[in-house]
């Protein structure tokens, strides 16, 4: 049978401290869209969830400085597929800049030309 007690708890290495979760609570006071405890609940496994992954590379990166190979590589790597940056605002608007016609079906430009817009937002720093 499982401890489900708080005890039992605190000794998983994957438990976040009592005031994480407490400022987990009172933020979800303040969500529209869940309750507090859904809101806690979500914040605790993306919390884990990003402890776990800390913990992979961490190993990896022990793992490649013994045997002097590409283990922060992989660390690196398996950190920005498993959490990647969302878009910035210039890549977003490159993408809608994208979306807009500038031909119609006989391949003919309809006289919408983007080319300013776009070297002015591929100029941009991210």
């Amino acid at each position: 049978m499982t401890d489900h007690s708080p005890a039992a708890a605190a000794q998983h290495p994957i438990t976040p401290p009592p005031e994480l979760v407490q400022q987990w609570r009172t933020e979800g006071h303040h969500q529209d869209y869940c309750s507090a405890s859904e809101h806690a609940i979500a914040q605790a496994a993306r919390w884990g969830a990003d402890q776990e992954l800390e913990a992979c590379c961490s190993e990896m990166d022990k793992w490649g400085d013994i045997h002097y190979s590409a283990g922060w590589k992989f660390s690196k790597d398996l950190r920005t597929a498993r959490r990647p940056k969302p878009p910035s605002l210039k890549e977003q608007a490159l993408d809608e800049l994208d979306r807009i016609p500038t031909h119609d079906n006989e391949g003919r430009t309809v006289g919408v030309d983007v080319s300013i817009i776009r070297r002015a937002l591929e100029a941009l720093d991210d």
